[in-house]
């Protein structure tokens, strides 16, 4: 049954703006606010419910989101045109907001069908993976990964694909520092993901990322399921290309063994992203991901919250949530750093908001960064990792990662996340082989327009048909029959094959 709902809806007792749920026309009287709209207001759009002098602050989610550029009336219009970023100290009290994590009893335990490797490890997907170490053996690598279609795999009902992981990078920067320090570090948890059956390595020959030392730190033993090769030492492409096909057809009959069974929920390890956010993220999907996220938590599992430049200006919330002050100093340091680098490259971290964040109502990185950290739901942080190390821990933990989605995720995945979930208020349009990625809409009219895309219908919160916590629940069953081998809709359009993208830093020599 259709739940009645207001025509604004209102995130804190504190706030003197509320989001309008549907566009709204000028002389519309907003009874719950006692205002009168005094212009057009957008779908997703904040209005103000008082007058705000210039100068003055500017609420929302109980927080500073920006200030007035300029006196705004009640019931008009507050975006770019009106209002700015502030800069303003926050409070930083570590830990006054930590509770006691609930695990579930023995008896409501989740289970999924999960992929046992030999290890130990659990997978839930079956590939085998091409990966170039640099950028000049990126062609060659997808050459390889091409030559087996899905209609080539069809004798292998229990492999997923052969995905090829390629990138630009590589050559033409330092031999030591950040730069290549990063990009073996994701290289090398791509390469050890359990969601891999097989890997083929394909190096160039010359670059400064020697295959030798990435084998290195893969610390993966050459054998029947991990195959390495350099282009200038096998004779060129067609001959390497040869080697390559050949060394995956001898795989292929050992990665199709596998069967899935069942294995706690506490194999999870699941990504929080958003992507082509809207107004409507901070409220609808990205909460009810926030419930799915506690209880992937609460069933002994582990969920990653990323993005730093998408949580500045909100991580003092996150920071009371720490279970150690060095937990927190970690966050708080990483915060620094961008800071730093932004001022070093001439930019804010305000320039954050896209295009498409402002037009679905978006305005500061502020703003943006309170409806961001909603996915990682109530659950403590138990720690932070820096961008593509192994997570070991269990529970809520935070990655340091750039804002871009493809970045963000590929630090992820090399950290050991095996499942995505991305939720998008504009339609983002992604996927990540190997690992699988449920996209969660914010909105009802997005959803239905970008259904082929779009695997959870969000918009049903702020439509009055669900709550958050009826929605957060089909979000974790979601989770848990993808898990299991259920296919996304990006998995169904063959999304995967191009969204690999390493943290580039430091100079291109």
């Amino acid at each position: 049954m259709r739940r009645s709902y207001a025509l604004t809806t209102r995130l804190n007792p504190e706030d003197n703006v509320v989001v309008v749920v549907n566009a709204l026309e000028p002389l519309t009287e907003i009874p719950e606010e006692h205002i009168i709209t005094q212009n057009t207001i957008p779908e997703g759009h904040k209005i103000s419910t008082e007058a705000i002098k210039k100068g003055e602050v500017i609420r929302k989610y109980g927080q500073i989101i920006g200030m007035a550029s300029q006196d705004i009336k009640a019931g008009e219009h507050v975006h770019t045109h009106n209002m700015e970023m502030v800069q303003y100290d926050r409070n930083y009290t570590f830990g006054t907001e930590v509770k006691p994590t609930l695990p579930v009893s023995k008896e409501e335990q989740a289970f999924f069908q999960g992929i046992v490797r030999s290890d130990g490890r659990v997978a839930t997907r079956n590939y085998i993976g091409v990966m170039a170490t640099a950028g000049c053996s990126s062609s060659v690598t997808r050459f390889i990964a091409e030559a087996f279609r899905q209609e080539t795999l069809a004798e292998f009902p229990n492999v997923d694909g052969v995905v090829p992981i390629v990138h630009g990078s590589g050559c033409g920067l330092a031999d030591h520092g950040d730069g290549i320090e990063f990009l073996q570090r994701t290289l090398a948890g791509w390469a050890r993901h359990p969601n891999l059956a097989g890997l083929v390595l394909v190096g160039h020959g010359c670059e400064i990322n020697q295959i030798d030392d990435l084998m290195a730190k893969i610390d993966l033993d050459p054998g029947p399921m991990f195959r390495a090769m350099v282009i200038q030492r096998s004779g060129g492409t067609r001959k390497t290309i040869q080697r390559g096909v050949e060394a995956i057809k001898e795989m292929l009959p050992e990665a199709n063994r596998i069967e899935r069974r069942p294995v706690p929920a506490s194999h999870l390890v699941v990504g929080l992203e958003c992507g082509g956010s809207d107004a409507l993220s901070g409220i609808t999907a990205n909460p009810a991901l926030g419930v799915a996220s506690d209880l992937v938590v609460r069933h002994g599992g582990t969920a990653i919250l990323s993005e730093t430049p998408e949580i500045y200006g909100a991580e003092q919330l996150l920071v009371q949530r720490v279970e150690k002050e060095e937990v927190g100093r970690k966050l708080l340091e990483r915060v620094r750093w961008w800071e730093e680098h932004a001022r070093r490259n001439g930019i804010e971290l305000d320039n954050n908001p896209s295009p498409g964040n402002k037009a679905g109502g978006l305005t500061t990185i502020l703003e943006k960064s309170l409806g961001a950290i909603a996915k990682s739901g109530l659950s403590n942080l138990v720690e932070v990792y820096r961008f593509a190390e192994p997570v070991i821990s269990k529970g809520l933990v935070f990655m340091d990662t750039p804002g871009y989605d493809l970045v963000s995720v590929t630090g992820m995945v090399a950290g050991g996340a095996n499942l995505i979930c991305f939720t998008t208020g504009r339609g983002s349009v992604f996927g990540s082989k190997p690992v699988p990625t449920i996209k969660l809409a914010t909105n009802s009219k997005m959803y239905h327009s970008m259904e082929e895309d779009m695997d959870i219908n969000c918009g049903l919160i702020i439509d009055g048909e669900a709550d958050l916590d009826e929605m957060g629940l089909v979000i974790f069953q979601r989770i848990l029959d993808t898990a299991s081998g259920r296919k996304t809709k990006s998995e169904l359009l063959g999304f995967g094959d191009n969204e690999f993208l390493p943290w580039h830093v430091g100079a291109v020599l």
